[in-house]
């Protein structure tokens, strides 16, 4: 079976294991105080070109998102997100359990717009009963979103305007941010981020590393106390170095960014192959993400040789699924894909064109 049903099936790049190995025998401070940590954190200050920010490395996307939230937050505030946001769909209410309420907004494409956040707020305390109301405080991003789609500089910036003038706090869950970063189609840059959010974080896990994301706070108000909150959600690893060297060794030479664009550029050659079969997307997207929608028969026939991911019904026959590249994934397995569909699909396309 060839799997493409994720970014994060395979271990971790070989060059972060190299460093693993190398410096396992080392003796170093816990919880993230070692060295391996600091030049790590200052490889992303240098990055966004901001040496004031914060850095801690946690190990996992849930965990970053809950601690970030919940420290952000008092008890009667919520954090606004689209319909579709991974904290509202895929955390199992991870969020919810700290005593925080997801706020969501519809969606067609897996973002929202400033207009959304402005009129959820002027609604909030326009009605006579809000003090009965969660209080949005807070508005969660993930760049790609869900769909794989991108917020541009330019969408970013004014959704972050909406936030100072509403007072909310602006976070974006970067946990695919590397295939953001290197999409054809994108503007926003790791200096837009830390400009514009208040904090957001570089995925790991996704990109290349065994596990790990490192959260970047802006914001005074949240970097204060911090590492109490990551402490209380059970994010101080003892072995806090492991997270600090794979950060090391993925912002080197431009790793992390290297090999997120090699996984854009298989993602494209899918996308090519479905553009030539005439195959309708759920979405239309640029990073590793893909949503084709096809019929039940040909993903039947599929799945006896991939593996991917199902999205959801789009009419009695037929159904949008995702497939997923990453760091990891070998061109002969996307040849191979792309050689099936054109062998389940070309006859669908050619009676389509005839017709």
């Amino acid at each position: 079976m060839l799997y493409f049903n994720n970014d994060y099936s395979e271990g971790c790049h070989p060059r972060v294991l190299e460093y693993l190995t190398r410096t396992n025998m080392e003796q170093t401070p816990g919880y993230g105080t070692d060295d391996h940590c600091a030049a790590a954190a200052q490889k992303i200050r240098a990055l966004c070109g901001d040496d004031t920010l914060a850095v801690h490395f946690l190990v996992g996307g849930t965990q970053a998102n809950l601690t970030v939230i919940d420290a952000a937050l008092r008890p009667h505030q919520g954090v606004i997100g689209a319909d579709c946001a991974h904290i509202n769909c895929h955390e199992t209410g991870a969020v919810e359990a700290t005593g925080h309420k997801v706020l969501w907004l519809p969606s067609r494409d897996g973002k929202i717009t400033a207009g959304q956040i402005r009129q959820y707020v002027h609604d909030h305390y326009a009605s006579d009963s809000f003090e009965h109301t969660t209080q949005p405080k807070m508005v969660y991003l993930s760049n790609p979103t869900e769909l794989g789609t991108l917020y541009s500089r330019s969408e970013l910036a004014s959704i972050s305007q909406a936030c100072r003038d509403t007072g909310l706090y602006l976070f974006v869950d970067g946990a695919r941010l590397g295939y953001g970063l290197t999409a054809k189609e994108n503007d926003l840059t790791l200096e837009d981020l830390a400009r514009l959010c208040d904090v957001f974080y570089i995925g790991g896990t996704k990109v290349g590393a065994l596990f790990g994301e490192a959260v970047v706070i802006s914001n005074g108000e949240l970097k204060r106390d911090f590492r109490y909150m990551i402490k209380q959600h059970g994010g101080m690893l003892a072995k806090g170095r492991l997270l600090g060297v794979q950060f090391e060794a993925l912002m080197e030479d431009n790793l992390y960014f290297s090999i997120a664009r090699r996984a854009n550029e298989l993602a494209d050659q899918i996308r090519g192959c479905l553009e030539e079969l005439k195959i309708p997307l759920l979405v239309p997207g640029v990073t590793n993400q893909i949503f084709p929608i096809l019929p039940d028969a040909v993903l039947e026939k599929l799945s006896e040789n991939f593996v991917f991911c199902e999205q959801e019904r789009v009419d009695e026959t037929h159904r949008a699924v995702r497939f997923c590249t990453s760091w990891a994934t070998r061109k002969e397995a996307v040849d191979a894909l792309c050689a099936k569909l054109r062998e389940l699909c070309g006859t669908l396309s050619q009676s389509k064109s005839s017709t």
